[in-house]
């Protein structure tokens, strides 16, 4: 397991990916299928065009058969040429070796295209085994992927990139975890919970099945601290339970009372910065009859 990924500053689920995200995703299991399914299906639900490059080794018609299931969206976006398979070979032919410059120049062509075409943007789930299959210097293409800031940066286009784990060396995946501005959790329905000093960052999912490391995180982190702020930031949660937000709002509560009956500090104040869908939970279930705590909606820039 490739903990630096998990302790990345800008962890995420992959429902999170937006429009300007260059994305780090580690994996372990046969093709990630739970990424590259839940990667496809966003790209229409955002308007945006997707191409995949799954692993060359993986069966073809499983990738394209496998996202779709019962979905008509899907269908519908494959018969328009608004989800598209390619591969790293089509993608820099004709040339026959990979090279940094010719990979960036046709997904910057596939980018315009989309917008084109009518599209928000373009979406790119690209898995690694491609290094191997092409025999490609794997120096060369970390160069590329640490070197890759002008194909995203405020321009409409995503792109995971993702590592089997088993195919590249620790050192490599560690650098390469933190040459992306952003790094994905590896499965569905995952919590993750990154202390620093003065906050607690949350990502995943929060529901039942996550809810004891969640209310056990926060509990933590509310006991470690007294006096200063403390910022609970839920801007990478995809998900939040309704349970799970009543446990936030009542630690909160219980805190300062239990700081008032024994004549302790407490905390100064308990900054929640969430999205709108969030906040708008958090307060119908009473976060706004809690003293001391501040509910921060926040957008995520381009």
């Amino acid at each position: 397991m490739d903990e630096r990924a998990y302790a990345h500053p800008s962890l995420m689920p992959v429902q999170g990916m937006r429009a300007g995200d260059h994305a780090f995703l580690g994996y372990d299991d046969e093709a990630n299928w739970d990424a590259l399914v839940t990667s496809t299906r966003s790209g229409p639900a955002h308007g945006e065009k997707v191409i995949v490059f799954a692993a060359p080794q993986v069966d073809p018609d499983a990738v394209r058969v496998r996202p779709d299931g019962t979905s008509p969206l899907l269908a519908e976006a494959r018969g328009r040429g608004q989800l598209t398979h390619s591969s790293m070979r089509a993608l820099i032919r004709p040339d026959r070796r990979f090279t940094p410059e010719r990979q960036c120049e046709c997904l910057r062509e596939e980018t315009s295209l989309a917008v084109a075409q009518g599209y928000r943007g373009l979406r790119a789930f690209i898995d690694m085994h491609w290094v191997a299959d092409l025999d490609a210097d794997v120096t060369t293409m970390m160069h590329r992927e640490s070197r890759t800031e002008h194909l995203f940066d405020r321009r409409p286009c995503n792109e995971i990139c993702s590592y089997d784990r088993r195919a590249f060396d620790g050192d490599v995946l560690d650098t390469m975890s933190e040459a992306h501005p952003r790094s994905l959790l590896s499965a569905l329905g995952e919590l993750r919970i990154l202390h620093a000093d003065g906050s607690v960052r949350i990502a995943g999912e929060a529901d039942h099945a996550t809810r004891e490391p969640f209310v056990t995180a926060l509990r933590d982190a509310l006991d470690r601290t007294a006096g200063p702020r403390l910022l609970v930031d839920l801007m990478s949660l995809h998900f939040l339970g309704v349970r799970c937000a009543l446990d936030l709002i009542g630690l909160v509560d219980h805190i300062h009372h239990a700081a008032g009956a024994t004549g302790t500090a407490g905390h100064d104040g308990i900054e929640i910065r969430c999205g709108t869908a969030q906040a708008v939970l958090l307060r119908r279930l009473g976060s706004d009859r809690v003293r001391r705590l501040t509910l921060t909606e926040a957008v995520r820039e381009w």
